[in-house]
């Protein structure tokens, strides 16, 4: 018999060192999975980042009354909850020009976090997911992907997979430096292994420090199977 409804559970979790986001803490976006994923919920999940996640040791994950929380100690990480998301309003772009979309990106020789296991160019295929976004229109970049059947069956490397491609569509070349605050995310259906995929990111705009962006990964038909809404908070001084 499980535990009553609202009684808190715990269970340890770690998050490896090759799941970075900066160098000494987790991707957002695979973060933002792993609670998503403990949730156990089938539809949409909000995650809200509270600290930077630390690498290698022991967490706790708690959920109580619809909550599930991460905590380092005392310290409260993310918590996540159900939401509801509409579906994404991001033009998918051919295959092609995901491709030639690559040769655009704006962290190739310079970023502020080469070694992030999404868009790193430090990493190595196999290692990171290398998802190099390039511009294909005004606010809007994308990237092929093709998973490996490790990484098509993992909800937090999917998440982590359409994280930095919202960071990317509004950055830009100029990195401005940002963290991912909040990410609302649903995957519908799982890719297969091989399969050709194409991640999109598009800029939504801005409130002072908040940045807002859309992500979406298609199939090369254009059926999305996973959409997220994203909210980056600025560490640089807004004029705004």
């Amino acid at each position: 018999m499980g535990p009553a409804p609202g009684t808190a559970v715990s269970a340890p979790v770690q998050i490896a060192s090759r799941y970075c986001g900066p160098p000494q803490s987790g991707n957002g976006g695979y973060t933002c999975g792993l609670l998503a994923e403990a949730s156990g919920e089938h539809g949409a999940v909000e995650v809200t980042l509270k600290a930077p996640p630390p690498l290698d040791c022991e967490l706790q994950l708690r959920s109580e009354s619809g909550v599930t929380s991460l905590w380092d100690g005392e310290q409260l990480i993310a918590e996540a909850r159900a939401a509801t998301l509409p579906p994404p309003s991001i033009e998918v772009p051919s295959l092609s020009a995901a491709r030639a979309a690559v040769s655009h990106y704006g962290g190739r020789e310079q970023h502020l976090y080469p070694s992030c296991f999404t868009c790193g160019p430090h990493r190595a295929p196999g290692d990171g997911l290398c998802l190099f976004t390039g511009t294909v229109a005004d606010g809007v970049v994308a990237a092929p992907w093709c998973p490996s059947a490790e990484d098509a069956a993992n909800l937090p490397v999917l998440w982590a997979a359409i994280d930095c491609a919202g960071y990317w569509a509004c950055a830009g070349a100029t990195q401005e430096s940002m963290l991912l605050g909040r990410m609302t995310a649903v995957f519908d259906r799982r890719p297969q292994a091989g399969q050709a995929l194409i991640v999109v990111g598009r800029s939504m705009g801005r409130e002072g420090r908040k940045v807002f962006a859309q992500t979406a990964l298609f199939t090369e038909d254009g059926h999305c199977l996973g959409h997220s809404l994203q909210t980056w908070i600025s560490l640089q001084r807004s004029n705004s």
